[in-house]
């Protein structure tokens, strides 16, 4: 049998010096952009869709120089690298050091910054070997990734695809200045419909539990037992999910024509990725607290303690950051992390312990999260894994080019953020976890949490790990944004609707106008977040 010689697709390299060069600039720029706005308006917008309009229009301008971007690898690789440094500057790294500064501890910033970059890149590095696996598959959702690839395949393609996304995304726009959450209702397109509706009943209750109820439900710690228990659940799940014996009918990895079934890492290489990942989060929070000196102020024993708390709700934090951000698009990374230190406190922890585990379980989740987005957006790119060799060198080299963008985000933050705390310019979420420390807790949080874990973590359990029921719940909840439930809701009526009249067949156009509307909002949250800064 005559083998085939057809030579197979190579994907560019990251260290190609013209795609270094321009992906470091982006880097600079996505890093600064991100501090600026995590600290003027308290948010950070996501970037990849400006990073892919950027590379489209650099391969679109008449040198020979620039004609290599017209690959949608290569573009893929620059929305990659501006993504990773937003969100690495102003989520893992900013917010953990405002922290102490918030506190009137100095002291702590270099320690908490030396952590928070430590953990920003084990975050990375685990999301990248745990992709594509029964607990992450690539056939997730996660919706950004999506709406960033259709974006980026509509540019090079054109045609019904590009009339489809350029009508979604203007529908998206004027949705988003209507003050309707596009992105919540493009993501009802494409989701887990279940999960989605825990999620927009979750996001609905939290707007109107005031007018129905008289009551204020993250007032009442309700939102945070809710996560507690069903978090604890999803800890459960996913090591049953790895524990759990293998069908020998199973398909083997990578065949792309099952890809629900069949992922890229099997469950002996996730457990053991699972395993070295909290050894990792272990070492790097011993290394928080040398820094920040707690061998001084704190018992052995009450450091040894701090040291397994300290790597278990990093732990705990990334996964139900990763699960929440792969369903509905959208990851409360700053409530959990707030979970934590009220758990933190209840234990009995001296301030400057809680200073710096609220801000190690911060640094964790957000890479995780925009690594799964562009990722996501790579095996769009790359054909879902029909080219398994393609598929595997091409997220080698978004990861390469993700870590080149959070060491420059990592040196960016650390020779600006005393130009930005010198000014009084701290992320808002941070006065809030200083306020929290001061005012302390009492047997009453304690008991309002225990008291809603229990239907959290009920929740969580009759939905299954494929529904994360409990999570999603928990996740609307914890997120105030008016009106947010209503679209999630209303795009799950309409796409049940259009599936039942026309059929399967109208997924895929479905699943491209969502991709509009998402980016649609992104572009409008970008440009609508500038202007906010610029009048300031």
């Amino acid at each position: 049998m005559q083998k085939d010689k057809t030579p197979r697709e190579k994907h560019p390299s990251a260290f190609e010096p013209m795609t270094l060069i321009l992906n470091i600039a982006l880097s600079v720029f996505g890093a600064m952009i991100g501090m600026q706005l995590i600290t003027s308006l308290g948010v950070t917008p996501s970037t990849s869709i400006i990073g892919a309009i950027a590379a489209m229009l650099i391969a679109r301008i008449p040198m020979e120089i620039f004609s290599k971007y017209r690959s949608t690898h290569r573009q893929n690789l620059v929305q990659t690298s501006i993504s990773s440094a937003t969100f690495g500057a102003a989520n893992s790294l900013l917010i953990p050091i405002g922290i102490p500064f918030a506190m009137n501890m100095p002291e702590l910033i270099i320690p908490m910054l030396i952590g928070a970059g430590l953990a920003m890149f084990v975050d990375t590095a685990l999301l990248y070997k745990l992709f594509d696996s029964k607990i992450f598959p690539a056939s997730g959702t996660w919706a950004p990734g999506v709406a960033t690839a259709e974006a980026i395949i509509a540019g090079d393609k054109g045609g019904k695809r590009g009339v489809l996304l350029g009508v979604g995304t203007g529908a998206g726009l004027l949705g988003s200045y209507l003050g309707i959450s596009m992105s919540a209702f493009g993501v009802a397109f494409i989701g887990n419909i279940w999960a989605l509706t825990m999620f927009g009943i979750g996001l609905l209750l939290r707007q109107y539990s005031v007018p129905l109820f008289n009551q204020d439900l993250n007032a009442l710690y309700i939102p945070h037992g809710f996560m507690i228990g069903a978090g604890i659940v999803a800890l459960f799940q996913v090591a049953f999910i790895i524990l759990k014996k293998k069908k020998p009918a199973a398909a083997t990895a990578g065949n792309a024509n099952n890809p629900e079934d069949s992922y890229t890492q099997n469950e002996k290489t996730t457990s053991r990725i699972l395993g070295l990942g909290f050894v990792a989060y272990l070492v790097v929070a011993l290394i928080v607290a040398l820094a920040g000196g707690l061998m001084t102020d704190m018992s052995f024993g009450m450091l040894i303690g701090f040291l397994l708390f300290a790597a278990f709700a990093a732990y705990v934090h990334e996964l139900i950051v990763g699960i929440a951000a792969m369903h509905s698009g959208w990851f409360p990374a700053f409530a959990i992390a707030l979970i934590t230190l009220i758990i933190g406190m209840m234990i009995g922890f001296p301030p400057v312990a809680l200073a710096l585990l609220v801000g190690f379980s911060a640094a964790t989740g957000p890479a995780f999260a925009d690594m799964g987005y562009d990722l996501k957006t790579g095996y769009i790119l790359r054909g879902q894994g029909a080219d398994a060799a393609l598929e595997v060198d091409g997220r080698k080299q978004q990861y390469i080019t993700g870590l080149i963008a959070f060491g420059v985000a990592l040196i960016t933050v650390a020779f600006s953020y005393q130009s930005f705390f010198s000014q009084g310019l701290i992320p808002p979420v941070d006065k809030v976890y200083a306020s929290t420390i001061a005012a302390g807790t009492s047997p009453e949080v304690a008991k309002q949490l225990f008291l809603w874990a229990i239907p959290g973590a009920l929740l969580q359990l009759i939905g299954g790990s494929n529904r994360q029921l409990g999570v999603m719940f928990a996740t609307g909840l914890l997120i105030l944004n008016p009106n947010a439930g209503w679209a999630v809701l209303a795009g799950i009526l309409i796409r049940f609707v259009v599936l039942k009249v026309k059929g399967k067949q109208a997924e895929s156009t479905l699943s491209i106008l969502a991709a509009g509307f998402i980016a649609g909002d992104a572009l409008y949250s970008f440009c609508n977040s500038l202007i906010k800064f610029a009048k300031k």
